[in-house]
């Protein structure tokens, strides 16, 4: 597909969360958060009638998604063997807790391209436009990129 665009959404966009990475044999087995920033890569043969591959502005539904997701959540994975304290927290009102089916970099990553891909079909966009992949970052040295099964 010749044309491409992107979306970068900066940790300062509000995606701050906690979780943990009960299965590591590290410091990361422990509670800890990252301001995540997510980027978007769209393709499409050809552009739309304005000559985009996407329109940023409608992107603000996806976005309120990822806010609803990330933002000042305590992530946890559904495996986690203290999965019921941590959810305490929840009922006591000290933490939003999100219970998914993973957490970490990649399995965020997964979550987005997902989560995209049906947005991509509710707002219209396919079958012209395709997620080419997500990236994920927890800061600038670590990120994990989730490339669709079509790329």
């Amino acid at each position: 597909m010749p044309f491409r665009s992107s979306k970068t959404y900066l940790p300062e966009h509000g995606f701050s969360c906690c979780f943990r990475q009960w299965k590591a044999h590290s410091h990361c087995a422990q509670l800890h958060g990252y301001a995540l920033g997510i980027h978007l890569e769209f393709e499409c043969d050809e552009l739309d009638r304005n000559g985009w591959v996407v329109d940023f502005g409608s992107l603000k539904s996806l976005k309120g998604t990822f806010e609803s997701t990330f933002d000042h959540k305590l992530l946890v994975a559904e495996d986690d063997p203290e999965i019921d304290n941590l959810l305490y927290l929840n009922d006591r009102k000290i933490a939003d807790v999100l219970v998914l089916p993973a957490v970490g970099c990649e399995a965020f990553a997964q979550m987005i391209y997902e989560t995209t891909d049906i947005w991509l079909g509710d707002a219209g966009y396919k079958p012209r436009v395709r997620l080419h992949h997500v990236r994920v970052f927890e800061h600038d040295s670590n990120s994990a990129t989730y490339t669709g099964a079509g790329a």
